[in-house]
């Protein structure tokens, strides 16, 4: 097997079992491995640590498969560690009420780069990383035999795949093609999913457990859910006793199916206003208008992909709270994130710590937040945590 030596600099990521190893990292490579094909690892010391899959022209050159110098990288390895995270997800999920959930998540389920989500019968994979990639035949074959899905659909069309070498890449895997919306259930609700072109594999799973949170919140209060796509925190808002809720969100056909799945739930539309536009500039309408609200949700997209994004980034998440903040009535109630991988959640707490000191009001932390369950970080991979949330109080 071909093989990279690393450099004596490089052996504490190989102690703290952190499955990336970057080009600057490597002292030699024996061998010309291709795009995903698996290498071995020495350390400096010439011994053998572990394996990983290749990727020449990435910065990220290896990821790490195994730090076992006794496992094989066959298919029984690949079967053994979907088997495991799945059986992580059957002692997490209630599969009575809920049936739309991450079954892998990449790194942090030892397989690096490989997405795999359960939308009731179907599953959607994204394959990521070139490992991931030189393995999808076989990735394939272990799903359709260990689940025995309807289909297995491909949404890869994303552009991270490029600093792989790799092109975006969408459609059917096996089975059968999925129709336009499949209904799924969460938490006892029904959702409406476009697996094959909504936003990453249909539906923002990690948030399910935010979701059911804001139920707790929302009984005889006017809501305002910004960037609501298909209106999801609506539902758990209005089905928990909400007044109104006035829903942002730049996609006109999000905004129809978000309606769909209130009527899904037997919810009352004409409880749910709906606002096509960009959501910075409708917040600033209501400032002027002096509008204001008892619960506002903040679920921004990724504001930056790059360490050079976040002072750019950090701005757009300060105006949004700040407004937001602005719009609460005394008493209000704040629900704000990021998913911004590289916006720490030290940074994400600075950011909403002086919008509230811009505001002017006084502003209080009740509960942090992170992603659903099903989406576990490792310990050795930190970088998987990248959804952060706070709950505020807003005086």
């Amino acid at each position: 097997m071909q093989s990279v030596t690393l450099k004596k600099s490089a052996d504490s990521f190989i102690k703290r079992k952190h499955p990336w190893i970057f080009s600057g990292a490597i002292e030699k490579i024996e061998g010309n491995p291709s795009n995903g094909e698996t290498v071995q690892i020495f350390n400096s010391e010439k011994k053998l640590v572990g394996y990983g899959s290749f990727s020449p022209s990435s910065q990220l050159r290896v990821r790490v498969w195994s730090f076992d110098p006794e496992e094989k990288i066959d298919r029984d390895f690949f079967r053994r560690r979907i088997l495991l995270a799945s059986e992580v997800r059957n002692h997490l999920i209630d599969s009575s009420r809920t049936n739309a959930y991450r079954i892998v998540n990449a790194e942090s389920d030892g397989l690096p780069g490989l997405i795999i989500d359960r939308y009731a019968n179907y599953l959607v994979c994204q394959f990521l990383s070139a490992g991931a990639e030189f393995n999808k035949k076989l990735i394939i074959e272990i799903l359709d035999d260990v689940f025995k899905p309807v289909g297995i659909f491909e949404r890869s069309d994303v552009e991270v795949r490029t600093k792989e070498s790799l092109q975006p890449a969408k459609g059917l895997l096996k089975g059968t093609v999925p129709d336009d919306l499949i209904e799924v259930r969460e938490n006892g609700f029904k959702f409406l999913v476009d697996i094959k072109g909504g936003h990453k594999t249909g539906f923002y799973l990690d948030q399910r457990d935010n979701r059911a949170l804001v139920s707790e919140f929302a009984k005889g209060k006017n809501v305002l859910n910004c960037f609501s796509y298909t209106g999801g925190f609506s539902v758990y808002s209005l089905a928990s006793g909400a007044e109104k809720v006035t829903q942002i969100e730049a996609s006109a056909s999000a905004l129809d199916l978000s309606l769909k799945n209130a009527e899904l739930n037997n919810i009352d539309t004409s409880l749910i206003e709906n606002i096509n536009g960009d959501v910075f500039e409708v917040l600033r309408k209501f400032r002027d208008e002096r509008r204001t609200f008892d619960l506002i949700i903040l679920d921004p997209p990724k504001f930056t992909e790059s360490t050079s994004q976040i002072q750019k980034a950090s701005r757009g998440y300060k105006d949004i709270n700040l407004l937001a903040i602005k719009l609460l009535n005394p008493g209000g109630i704040l629900f704000t994130f990021s998913c911004s991988g590289h916006i720490s959640q030290d940074l994400f707490q600075k950011i909403v710590a002086d919008a509230s000191l811009d505001s002017g009001r006084e502003v209080q932390i009740i509960k942090q937040l992170t992603q659903s369950s099903d989406h576990p970080v490792s310990l050795s991979f930190p970088e998987g945590l990248y959804l952060k949330g706070l709950v505020c109080s807003v005086n």
